[in-house]
């Protein structure tokens, strides 16, 4: 079939998966040209593993240091007449790509949340890996089913305490409006911890500890986020900033259960802001991103997710001075983002926005490229008027 971009909203329902895998190759091209993170990781396991900066961090493992790797990621294959999700195209790719350049590369589909996932990560560490020294921790999702009591919790995107109010912009039709978001509930806080909350992370690492999976020294991150002022409201004094302080509570008992564990440690990351599957649902953040990309390209310091890995790895995990903590234990590679003159030109532009000067005052364009990117649409060298079958298996 001929495939196309078809965007609903803040998600595109196909992919390509020659266009996925030029992505991955993008990336995988980067990592071999900054050369070799010196003593970097030799066994990970990415929870989380298909898009994003979980994806991200699996190529930097297996191509800066060669790492064998254990992916774990919950996608769709493709279906009659629908494509695959752009994140099982994705695991094709770097799997090939990986096991070409003689790495061990192996992946679980399922639901990393549930005791049967982490039983079948815990056999096929054993199995062929024996230990990991690095475990990333990176799920995006919207939902949980509790794997003790069987409840379903949803996450919700909403301010804590009162309604919020600002601009935001529709990314497909370029329209900047005003969005209002009610407060969330105690109930949907609740629920969206139970999802994005650090409880799944522990989980996982006890269960590793628990079996001896964790190499001496073991290493373990997990990825957040914090941003400027104008989207405080909607993310880090939101729910989804209450589940990040949950994360950052699970950080600080994982972080005592590894340096038990021969000198181990666990830290957050906090990320930069960028185009992503999850980034695109939550209002406001996708006009600060537009209008973040337009200064940072100008300044010359604009990284994406494979840009921002990379410098987590070498400069950080696996530098020689090691990582560099700030006030509160974490790891900030948001660092040129949060610079002083990239934010104060952010506060600039934001109030001089609309619909008629977006594409002038923002780098909307950039934003639709990278989005469409992520569905494997828009990569040099691929003929989007071919055929092309979506039905591909998983190695």
């Amino acid at each position: 079939m001929i495939i196309k971009p078809k965007v609903r909203g803040f998600v595109c329902v196909t992919a390509h998966p020659a266009g996925c895998a030029a992505h991955v190759n993008e990336w995988i091209n980067h990592v071999k040209s900054k050369g070799p993170i010196k003593n970097g990781p030799k066994k990970v396991l990415v929870i989380g593993s298909s898009t994003g900066y979980g994806l991200a961090s699996r190529v930097t493992a297996a191509f800066g240091s060669g790492a064998a790797t254990l992916g774990i990621f919950y996608e769709r294959p493709s279906e009659e007449g629908r494509t695959a999700t752009p994140g099982w195209y994705n695991t094709i790719g770097f799997t090939h790509a990986a096991h070409a350049a003689g790495l061990y590369a192996k992946n679980i589909n399922g639901d990393a949340f549930s005791n049967e996932i982490k039983a079948q990560a815990l056999e096929t560490i054993k199995k062929d890996l024996g230990q990991v020294d690095l475990v990333i921790y990176s799920l995006a999702s919207p939902r949980r089913t509790h794997p003790a009591t069987g409840v379903v919790h949803k996450s919700v995107l909403k301010p804590v305490g009162v309604s919020y109010t600002n601009k935001t912009v529709d990314t497909d039709k370029g329209v900047v409006s005003q969005v209002t978001i009610d407060p969330a509930n105690e109930q949907e806080i609740a629920d969206t911890v139970a999802v994005m909350g650090g409880e799944d992370w522990e989980l996982w690492m006890r269960a590793l500890s628990d079996a001896k999976l964790l190499a001496p020294g073991a290493q373990s991150v997990a990825y957040s986020y914090i941003g400027p002022e104008v989207t405080w409201a909607i993310y880090k004094n939101g729910t989804i900033g209450l589940a990040k302080n949950d994360l950052e509570r699970a950080a600080r008992t994982i972080d005592s259960l590894l340096k038990l564990n021969g000198g181990g440690r666990a830290f957050i990351s906090v990320n930069k802001a960028l185009v992503t599957q999850a980034s695109s649902a939550i209002p406001v953040v996708p006009l600060y991103i537009a209008i973040l990309y337009r200064i940072m390209k100008a300044a010359g310091t604009h990284e994406g997710c494979i840009e921002q890995m990379q410098r987590l790895f070498a400069d950080h995990l696996y530098s020689a001075r090691g990582p560099v903590f700030d006030e509160g234990g974490r790891v900030r590679v948001d660092d040129w983002e949060m610079r002083p003159g990239v934010q104060a030109g952010v506060a600039e532009i934001w109030p001089k926005v609309t619909t008629e000067n977006l594409a002038t005052e923002t780098d909307i364009a950039g934003y639709r490229s990278e989005f469409l990117k992520l569905f494997g649409f828009g990569l040099a060298g691929i003929d989007y008027e071919a055929e092309v079958e979506p039905h591909i298996l998983m190695p």
